[in-house]
């Protein structure tokens, strides 16, 4: 752990606290790295998705109620 780095307490289910210090053991890491790095991957996911959004923004819509009547115009539903 470097200077930078802040101390937080996570509670786990027990479950998954098991699951997360056996794979510390096994991958010689500790539960601190797994975690900071599952939550690096989810802020990258939420980045990439806001991207998408963002990419998105001038397609048009449809509702809902739309999108029923749509398909069952077509003879999907």
């Amino acid at each position: 752990m470097n200077e930078a780095s802040k101390r937080a307490t996570i509670y786990f289910e027990p479950d998954l606290h098991k699951a997360v210090k056996l794979k510390a053991v096994h991958t010689h890491r500790s539960v601190s790295d797994i975690v900071n790095d599952a939550v690096r991957s989810a802020l990258r996911e939420d980045q990439e998705d806001l991207a998408a959004f963002e990419d998105r923004v001038a397609e048009p819509t449809m509702s809902y109620e739309a999108l029923l009547k749509d398909l069952k115009a077509h003879g999907k539903l």
